[in-house]
């Protein structure tokens, strides 16, 4: 028998789910919502992969656009999709939450005659199923004939291949008929009927999980101590598990005792309950991470209770499940927060290990200017509206160099870029938006005035990045520095609350000496007020022991930080080749965002009408080109 290439793959739902964002408030009044992939077996894929299992999926989506946002969203979370079939037929699922209180979460699954719920026999490939060490099978999808076939399929796949089968009970009432449309949030209907439909499925389950109603509905009785005594008949062998809420979990791996309190329990995290949709799914996800490590129950239900504690207190489901080492910083370290939603460390963590991944190496041309842009236009006395027109050449340029690679990307703005962000956008080059105010120091933010920067942010593609230049020296006058960190603070916090990264572009030299140590004090300062940026970008250093002050910072403070970018300052080419040979040696420095070494003289030309677009774009490919190679040499890269 071959040995399994994944550890588990979940069958069932998947949705797109639709989070009313006004919390308090009732789905009638809500204005905004945030999109999320949903569905019990989609949420514990993802859920099991950010914990680093190897999960795949057996579902159906639409051929549209949600369809291919699962699909796509599976993909980045590193889940096989193998078993992600399309329905030409079907729209995907969509679900409507909200939350109304600590105790109300009203939930409407628009589900009727959706891609997953035709999920069939022939969606359930042997050798796929064979693939895995484990199964999930959910008790939603044995509510419809085709569904049940499906899922009863897969289980005698696995036996026969000795591999596990694990049951999350999964009870939606409404979902089983039981109640309308607008009773999504009901938990629990008695009903002989759906539980003649679980308990045959039972005896070939090696692990068992619902919550107290759930066990209810499997076992046939509201008494939680009878109920679990005939799950443990129909299976003597399965591992049960029985979800308690705030009170953690029991877990029971052979004869039923006369007190729930005497299974094998583990710590629980009393936290503060936001949002307890989807919080069983990352229970299921964290109890999986140990079961099929083999790891001790005790650590199993710690897993669980974590992942739990994690999904009540925030607002999506699969979006914001924990990641591995969230949980190991929680567990090892607790949180002074009930609140976890609230802990800036444990956000930054979360933040930086789901963001995008992102090429190691990072080749940007800046052409995020405005004013120096309004001042060659008015040199050559063009109209400011032809700085569109050029920057749409700079794309052009920026493509013939990358060729559909990745690792290359552009900084533009949209004041004057907006048809070239797009265009940039829509090649799928690596993008950072400008929102400082064009030589502003203080810093200020380049806003319709009294415009929000959370709002503004809010419009970008969750893809673009927020850079944002700050004239800052780290002897600066107290007064003027913390003006600048408060600001710095408020785009972060703009920019994650939005899911988009931030670039922070420090500059020292126009306003203070420099020495090797005056850049990485400035990082350590402002690392210091709880600024993570995702990305630097630094002026050239003095030194290579300057460059190593820098890494040394960040090593020591963000391991998570995606790396240096270094800037060009209209520097002479010759310069910059020299410049990159220093900072190639630190590792921390992943690339350059540079400009006006690149497009200046072209931009001069362009507008004063010397040199036509064609000669434009060639002039600027090839100065980009040659930073891009020197850059690879001095890392001793390679770029096919």
């Amino acid at each position: 028998m071959a040995a399994p290439l994944l550890d588990v793959i979940a069958i069932g739902r998947s949705s797109v789910d639709l989070y009313g964002q006004q919390i308090g408030g009732r789905l009638e009044d809500m204005a905004t919502f945030s999109k999320a992939v949903g569905g019990c077996p989609a949420n514990i894929a993802i859920g099991t992969a950010r914990l680093g299992l190897k999960s795949g999926l057996v579902t159906r989506v639409g051929d549209e656009d949600m369809g291919r946002f699962i699909r796509e969203q599976m993909q980045r979370e590193g889940v096989d999709v193998r078993g992600v079939h399309t329905d030409p037929m079907r729209l995907t699922a969509l679900v409507l939450l909200g939350v109304r209180d600590d105790h109300n979460f009203p939930l409407i699954f628009m589900r009727e005659n959706c891609a997953d719920a035709a999920l069939d026999e022939s969606d359930i490939d042997e050798a796929y199923i064979a693939s895995s060490s484990a199964i999930v099978v959910t008790g939603t999808h044995f509510a419809l004939p085709n569904a049940a076939a499906a899922q009863r399929k897969a289980i005698a796949i696995a036996r026969r291949h000795g591999r596990k089968v694990a049951f999350d009970i999964d009870y939606r009432p409404n979902l089983w008929g039981l109640a309308g449309h607008g009773a999504g949030e009901e938990r629990y209907i008695a009903s002989g009927n759906v539980t003649a439909h679980l308990q045959p499925i039972l005896p070939d389950c090696d692990l068992i999980v619902g919550t107290e109603e759930e066990i209810h509905i499997a076992g046939g009785s509201e008494n939680t101590l009878t109920a679990l005594a005939a799950i443990r008949t129909l299976a003597p062998n399965a591992l049960i598990v029985c979800k308690r809420g705030p009170m953690g979990c029991v877990v029971f791996p052979g004869a039923i005792p006369d007190d729930i309190e005497k299974g094998v329990r583990g710590p629980g995290f009393p936290v503060e309950v936001y949002n307890v949709l989807g919080a069983g799914d990352a229970f299921m996800s964290g109890f999986l991470r140990g079961w099929l490590r083999g790891e001790k129950l005790e650590t199993c239900c710690a897993y669980a209770n974590a992942c739990g504690a994690f999904a009540v207190s925030r607002l999506l489901c699969s979006v914001e499940y924990p990641t591995f080492p969230e949980i190991e910083h929680f567990l090892r370290e607790g949180s002074r927060h009930r609140a976890l939603r609230k802990d800036a460390q444990i956000n930054h963590i979360h933040f930086a290990t789901t963001r995008r991944s992102v090429p190691a190496s990072l080749m940007a041309f800046a052409i995020d200017h405005r004013s120096q842009f309004e001042d060659i236009a008015a040199q050559a006395n063009a109209s400011p509206d032809r700085i569109g027109d050029f920057k749409l050449l700079a794309v052009q340029a920026a493509l013939k160099v990358a060729n559909g690679r990745d690792g290359y990307g552009m900084l533009l703005d949209e004041r004057y870029g907006r048809e070239a962000l797009f265009r940039a956008d829509h090649a799928n080059l690596w993008i950072a938006r400008p929102v400082e105010a064009p030589g502003s120091r203080p810093l200020d933010f380049d806003l319709d005035s009294p415009g929000s920067l959370g709002a503004w942010i809010a419009d970008w593609p969750t893809r673009h990045c927020a850079k944002c230049l700050c004239f800052y020296h780290p002897d600066d006058p107290e007064d003027l520095r913390l003006l600048q960190e408060r600001e710095l603070l408020r785009l972060q916090d703009a920019a994650r609350k939005g899911g988009r990264e931030t670039m922070v572009e420090i500059i020292a030299s126009k306003h203070g000496p420099v020495s090797d140590d005056t850049a990485a004090r400035a990082i350590a300062r402002l690392y210091a007020i709880g600024l993570r940026p995702d990305w630097w970008k630094l002026e050239a250093q003095p030194s290579e022991t300057a460059w190593k002050f820098v890494g040394d910072t960040i090593r020591a403070t963000d391991p998570y930080c995606r790396g240096v970018v270094m800037l060009g300052l209209d520097a002479p080419e010759a310069d910059l080749l020299r410049s990159f040979e220093l900072a190639a040696r630190e590792p921390c420095v992943t690339g350059f965002a540079i400009g006006r070494t690149i497009f200046g003289d072209a931009a001069r030309a362009w507008f004063a009408g010397q040199m036509d677009d064609a000669q434009a774009v060639a002039q600027m490919s090839a100065r980009y080109a040659k930073l891009c190679a020197a850059w690879t040499s001095a890392r001793g890269e390679t770029r096919e």
